[in-house]
């Protein structure tokens, strides 16, 4: 199987798996990660397939999506072996997808990527960055930001809002990103998600 075949594949897997999220982890979202994944792959001089493929599937094994992760994980790399992947690229990319989420830098532990996954994570996050955003409670002012988050209180989305959001992890993401390519995207989103937080501060105020 040729490798155009083989991410076809995977791309129909991933979306059999998420398809009908509503989290906003759907394959909306894994298709624009794929794509921005092969943009900074490319503007890099790298090869795209393994950023693209761990792309496809870096939501399929997330903890809060699914039930069994070991489970999960034994199941991806199963049908990645079963796809003519090599034992390295199917390493490579489980240890990829276990290791990009934003809930993996908390507690004092960020673990250390290869180039790859670099990449994965630099696109996953700035797709965080954009401005398409899913539904859940935008503001709530008896609910204010958290600092100093651990992954269970990450993982707890009792206390927050679209605007705790914001400040609890996507206006931290710019400044964590690894590869220049997306240095240089995220200086927009950033000044955006500034702008936005402005105005709307401003509306809920009443000054505008």
């Amino acid at each position: 199987m040729d490798s155009q075949a083989q991410l076809m594949a995977i791309a129909k897997f991933a979306k059999q798996k998420l398809g009908q999220d509503k989290s906003g982890h759907g394959f909306d979202h894994l298709s624009r990660v794929v794509k921005m994944a092969r943009r900074i792959a490319t503007a890099m001089d790298q090869d795209p397939f393994v950023p693209v493929v761990a792309a496809y599937l870096h939501d399929t094994i997330d903890d809060k999506l699914v039930d069994n992760v070991d489970a999960a994980k034994k199941e991806v790399a199963t049908f990645l072996t079963g796809l003519g992947l090599t034992a390295d690229q199917v390493e490579l990319i489980m240890s990829i997808i276990s290791q990009i989420s934003f809930a993996s830098t908390l507690d004092g532990n960020r673990p250390a990527l290869p180039l790859a996954g670099q990449i994965v994570q630099d696109a996953d996050w700035l797709d965080a960055i954009g401005a398409i955003k899913h539904h859940q409670v935008i503001y709530d002012p008896a609910m204010p930001p958290r600092e100093n988050l651990t992954k269970d209180e990450y993982r707890n989305l009792d206390h927050e809002t679209i605007i705790n959001h914001f400040h609890e992890k996507l206006l931290k993401l710019a400044g964590m990103l690894n590869t220049p390519v997306a240095k240089e995207i995220a200086a927009h989103r950033q000044q955006v998600m500034i702008d936005f937080l402005a105005e709307f501060d401003a509306e809920w105020q009443a000054q505008r």
